[in-house]
């Protein structure tokens, strides 16, 4: 039956191949501001890695693995596939709750949900009909995962997205040294999975990752970016679909690179960029849940992340990793939280708005919103009691705190701006400075 459906899905894909498709791999820059308008203006992402490795959780035979990411325990340790399948036996996250997940996320100030589909280990948190090997049929969860995490993402107003493995540990076709294996996986397994997910789940973007094996190409990943698009023309597609894995490679404005946004890892931008790109980053250490980390980043550090990024035109799309009984760390939870009280107070010189002033105008981070008549200044005020704007030729109209009533005296000294900054009721993490300009 399984050999009949595999069959079926690839003559599907071939006969959609034989249709005339549209060329998204040049589309004009209008259309893709158009496209990634509401992504640009989100800001804030949730990731979360979720999967069999949860159930070790970074343990093996008992032992601590020596490897930072949970997720990858079953290359680490080299544990057999065999032995790996029975991880999907004990996978059984009662407490999941995917309107407690999102509401979490909302709290949060998250703007759009990425999950991982399939990580490397190739297990799928869905019904997926082209393999058995997915949370339906090899756990005794029995539910659709995907599934009831993009109903509540819609309901609740969360753009719903999904990560996405190109490489597979599992699957032997992905894994042998025959080229035509991994065109079989490629043709009727990999694509027709994708296509099952856009048609069932109708994620915003998908977000993929292995792309640095070799027997993916720059080629390949232009075929499947065209064939996606195809599938959904609203999607957006990050530059892991090529070979995009450092950072915003891909991404350079003279180059032929597919892909819609860059994706540095674990690491900000060194200066601002007027092309899309995403920070994704860890709460801890792991991107999967790892009982035994305990290196959690402080809430004022997750804030400066977000300022920094923001400031140099960004989006930050921080991690979390439930447990194997389906829920978020408490550790994960707390942190966000702050993070979310800090937004709702703050989140007008975030969510929205354009790169800020550039060094030698302003020594910090700022933003701008869209119209130019706004411009937000980040101040750390508990080492700084005044800040300077340099070079900005009188525009300057008003100076408030945003969330505060405190008067804000400021100086104008030719093109230069003097504010000082109110030593009571300020934020303990980042106060904002919002500056009225002129037209």
């Amino acid at each position: 039956m399984r050999t009949k459906l595999l069959i079926l899905l690839a003559a599907i894909l071939l006969t959609f191949q034989g249709i005339a498709q549209k060329d998204y791999l040049h589309e004009s820059k209008t259309e893709k501001t158009k496209r990634m308008l509401w992504w640009k203006d989100a800001t804030f992402g949730m990731f979360i890695h979720w999967g069999l490795y949860s159930v070790p959780a970074g343990r093996y035979h008992g032992k601590v693995s020596n490897h930072d990411c949970a997720e990858w325990i079953m290359n680490d340790e080299k544990i057999p596939i065999k032995e790996y399948e029975t991880f999907a036996t004990q996978f059984n996250p009662e407490k999941f709750n995917a309107q407690k997940w999102v509401s979490i996320a909302k709290r949060a100030g998250v703007k759009y949900i990425v999950i991982t589909s399939k990580h490397h280990d190739g297990f799928c948190l869905w019904d997926s009909k082209v393999s058995d090997y997915t949370v339906t049929k090899a756990t005794p969860f029995k539910r659709d995962i995907l599934k009831e995490l993009s109903v509540e993402c819609r309901k609740q107003g969360i753009r719903f997205c999904t990560y996405h493995s190109i490489m597979d540990w599992h699957q032997p076709d992905a894994n042998g040294n025959n080229t035509n294996d991994w065109a079989k996986y490629r043709e009727q397994y990999l694509k027709p999975q994708l296509a099952e997910i856009i048609h069932n789940y109708h994620p915003a973007v998908m977000w993929f990752d292995g792309e640095w094996i070799d027997k993916w190409t720059e080629d390949q990943g232009k075929d499947l970016y065209n064939f996606l698009r195809n599938l959904d023309p609203k999607l957006i597609v990050n530059n892991r679909v090529g070979k995009g894995r450092s950072g915003m490679q891909g991404m350079n404005k003279t180059d032929d690179a597919v892909g819609d946004f860059g994706t540095p890892e674990q690491e900000i931008l060194g200066k601002a960029s007027d092309l899309d790109w995403e920070s994704c980053m860890t709460l801890n250490k792991s991107w999967g849940f790892k009982q035994d980390d305990h290196n959690w980043k402080a809430a004022d550090a997750l804030i400066q992340n977000i300022v920094e990024i923001v400031s140099k035109g960004g989006n930050y799309l921080l991690n979390v990793g439930p447990t194997a009984a389906g829920e978020i760390p408490v550790e994960s939870v707390e942190r966000l939280d702050e993070i979310g009280k800090w937004l709702k107070k703050n989140g007008s010189s975030v969510y929205g708005n354009k790169k800020g002033l550039p060094k030698e105008n302003y020594e910090g981070y700022s933003t701008l919103s869209k119209d130019g008549t706004s411009l937000y200044l980040f101040v750390d005020s508990r080492s700084k009691a005044a800040v300077i704007l340099k070079g900005m030729n009188n525009k300057f109209k008003s100076v408030s705190i945003l969330g505060n009533k405190s008067h804000v005296d400021f100086y104008k000294s030719k093109n230069d701006l003097l504010v000082t900054i109110p030593q009571k009721n300020l934020d303990k993490y980042i106060t904002v400075l919002k500056i009225q300009l002129k037209k």
